[in-house]
């Protein structure tokens, strides 16, 4: 008797360790799929502030403007980069990036050619 009594305490042992190894996996799962999800939305915020802001810089229809490559961080910092042929180009692309929904701040690090 005192054997199946051991069985039996063993069978219960080993059955709430199965659910609880099974919630467990479960939770993981969600949190893993909650954390995929952000990093993705932040991921598409950022693009969609960096294709505003190119936008806005093609539509001034300047071919100076052209060469200028935008950068989107997960605060919504614009960062600026390439060439403008004046400062005049440098700060425009600056204040069209600074006007740009979603955009906190700019960094511009546009070189000015000679």
């Amino acid at each position: 008797m005192m054997i199946a009594f051991s069985r039996a305490k063993l069978l219960a042992i080993a059955a709430a360790l199965a659910v609880g190894g099974t919630c467990f996996s479960a939770a993981l799962a969600d949190d893993t799929a909650k954390s995929d999800t952000a990093q993705a939305g932040t991921y598409v915020k950022n693009s969609v502030i960096t294709t505003k802001v190119k936008t806005k810089l093609a539509a001034k229809h300047m071919s100076s403007l052209t060469n200028i490559q935008v950068d989107t961080d997960s605060q919504g910092v614009v960062w600026l980069s390439g060439k403008a042929p004046t400062q005049d180009a440098s700060d425009l692309a600056e204040m069209i990036a600074k006007d740009t929904d979603g955009v906190t701040s700019v960094h511009n690090k546009i070189v000015v050619a000679n």
